[in-house]
C-alpha cells in the first residue's frame, strides 16, 4: 500500500434529478468521479437500452473511448467490428475504442474511462439525447 497515494471515491447514488430524468427517457443513469485522469462512473440502466444512435457524430459514429469495468447486474453487451461480446453479472469487461453498446433494463455496472476521451462522448451523446427528444 502506498500511503501518499489516494483512494478514489464513487458516488454510491445518483441524484433524485438523474434517476427522474432517466425514468422519463427511459436511460441510463450514471454518477461517478474523476480519478487520476480516469472516470470512474456507476451505471444504472432502467431499460433496456441500445447505444448506437446517441453515437452518431463521433468517429466512424462508435464509442472511441476504452473501457474496462465490472458487471453487478444483468448483462451488457459490447460489439467490436461486427463481433458482439456480451458480459454478464459477475464479468470483468475490457473494450477497445471503436465499439458500440447496450445493455439490459435493470443492469449496473462499474466502468473506468480515460476522462477525456469520455467527456467527448457524454458530449455528444447528450446532443444526441436532446435532438431525439425534440
Amino acid at each position: 500500500m502506498n500511503p501518499g497515494r489516494r483512494t478514489p471515491t464513487v458516488a454510491q447514488e445518483p441524484t433524485k434529478e438523474d434517476e427522474a430524468d432517466a425514468q422519463a427517457h427511459q436511460g441510463p443513469v450514471a454518477s461517478g468521479r474523476p480519478w487520476s485522469g480516469r472516470n470512474i462512473n456507476f451505471v444504472t440502466c432502467n431499460a433496456t437500452v441500445d447505444a448506437t444512435p446517441l453515437l452518431k457524430g463521433l468517429p466512424n459514429d462508435q464509442c472511441h473511448c476504452p473501457h474496462s469495468g465490472y458487471v453487478i447486474k444483468g448483462e451488457v453487451s459490447y460489439t467490436v467490428n461486427g463481433v458482439e461480446e456480451i458480459y454478464k453479472e459477475g464479468d470483468a469487461f475490457y473494450v477497445p475504442a471503436g465499439h458500440t453498446s447496450g445493455a439490459t433494463a435493470g443492469a449496473e455496472i462499474i466502468q473506468f474511462s480515460p476522462s477525456d476521451l469520455l467527456a467527448e462522448v457524454e458530449a455528444t451523446i447528450m446532443r444526441n439525447m436532446q435532438a431525439m427528444r425534440g
